[in-house]
């Protein structure tokens, strides 16, 4: 899929502005139908922050928590689930693929008012995650993944807190899950639910499927259905909307160094329009922001050594040189990080199409690693495995 057209010759315009009040995620109803996709070691509190001071009143996710963690207690998961204390919803996306669990992680965070909106990730293609049966290998289990549901509703519904869940399109193209998904996430009660239009083999390579995501809408109508994959500007939102009927997007690596990504959403989704592309200057500004705010969340050192892939990102488009690149990839201190800005050109504008330019993660296709034996019996309840890695890895 090449670039879309132009904003404004949209045919299906008048209907993408009239979807734009529809999306509602419990009593929340956002400035637009726009959500932060949970992405591991970014949608910290930090990156929520700078992104919401671009566009605020949308959903903005936090990164995963693993339900076994929540519920025995990691300090590194604590950390995880901070919120800004004007943050407004506090959403969080729980992992697991033990329905007890997951039940007893989502009445955990309801009872202390933790989170006002839960998502549930059955698209994490990660090899120690589907090697145990969890992530995106759960949905190939229907009857499995139904229970998970059925008890992350339970969970969340006496305390007014909505779920919804997120998924890929299958395992592999041979064996194509997310319509049978989505229906059993209607019937479970889910308030609403996005498909990252790509199959776990697949991971991060090649197109996104957006004719899927259209398939998924017209297969479950009777609740929100937000597409994911392959939206790097504005635009791509606006036509993916159009050419698939779906009621919404979730922002996954788009908004990589491009926080700013999210104002420019609202923008194009309520008809107006789009603000041009910051300056290198401007950006600097804004990463040198992101910085400031990563330093009391992660403290000095592990701040900044976070900070060098976000560093990379904001770059990414700007003609700022090699050397260049590699001082910023090695910043250390906030200092350091000043007086790299103070070198840059405050007036270099974006090359052309660099807003395009990929990145995060662009690996694929990738050899899909599950337990031995695990697609044998493909409608059996037998849980997987996973509370070690989950503990273990606390998120």
């Amino acid at each position: 899929m090449g670039a879309p057209p132009a904003l404004m010759s949209h045919r299906g315009w008048g209907d993408t502005l009239r979807r734009v009040t529809e999306l509602r995620i419990g009593s929340f109803t956002p400035a637009a139908p726009v959500v932060l996709a949970p992405m591991a070691g970014v949608t910290n509190a930090p990156f929520r922050t700078m992104c919401r001071e671009f566009a605020p009143g949308l959903v903005y996710v936090n990164e995963m928590v693993m339900a076994t963690a929540v519920v025995h207690g990691n300090a590194k998961t604590e950390r995880m689930m901070t919120f800004a204390p004007d943050e407004q919803p506090r959403s969080l996306q729980v992992y697991g693929s033990d329905p007890v669990m997951i039940g007893e992680a989502i009445r955990k965070l309801c009872a202390r008012g933790s989170v006002d909106h839960i998502d549930m990730n059955f698209g994490c293609p990660a090899a120690k995650v589907t090697r145990k049966g969890g992530g995106a290998a759960v949905p190939a289990k229907p009857n499995l993944l139904r229970a998970i549901l059925r008890s992350a509703v339970a969970a969340a519904s006496p305390y007014g807190v909505p779920v919804t869940a997120k998924f890929r399109k299958g395992l592999y193209d041979s064996l194509l899950t997310f319509v049978s998904t989505g229906r059993i996430a209607a019937e479970e009660g889910i308030a609403a639910i996005a498909l990252h239009a790509r199959t776990a083999e697949q991971h991060y390579a090649g197109t996104a499927d957006w004719d899927a995501i259209g398939e998924l809408k017209a297969a479950v109508p009777e609740i929100p259905v937000l597409g994911n994959g392959d939206i790097w500007e504005a635009t791509d939102a606006v036509e993916m909307m159009r050419r698939t009927g779906c009621d919404g997007v979730v922002i996954g690596r788009g908004c990589l160094g491009r926080p700013w990504l999210f104002r420019d959403l609202v923008e194009a989704l309520n008809g107006r329009p789009v603000p041009a592309s910051p300056t290198l200057g401007e950006a600097c500004a804004v990463m040198h922001r992101h910085a400031t705010l990563l330093l009391p969340h992660l403290g000095p050192q592990v701040a900044m050594r976070d900070f060098r892939k976000h560093a990379s990102w904001y770059l990414t488009g700007y003609p700022v040189g090699g050397d260049m690149r590699r001082e910023f990839g090695m910043v250390s201190t906030i200092g350091e990080l000043e007086d790299l800005i103070a070198r840059v050109d405050p007036d270099t504008r974006i090359v052309e199409g660099g807003e395009r330019i990929r990145r995060g993660h662009t690996n694929g296709p990738i050899r899909v690693a599950l337990p031995n034996g695990y697609l044998d019996h493909l409608d059996d309840l037998t849980v997987p495995d996973d509370g070690e890695v989950m503990a273990l890895s606390g998120g």
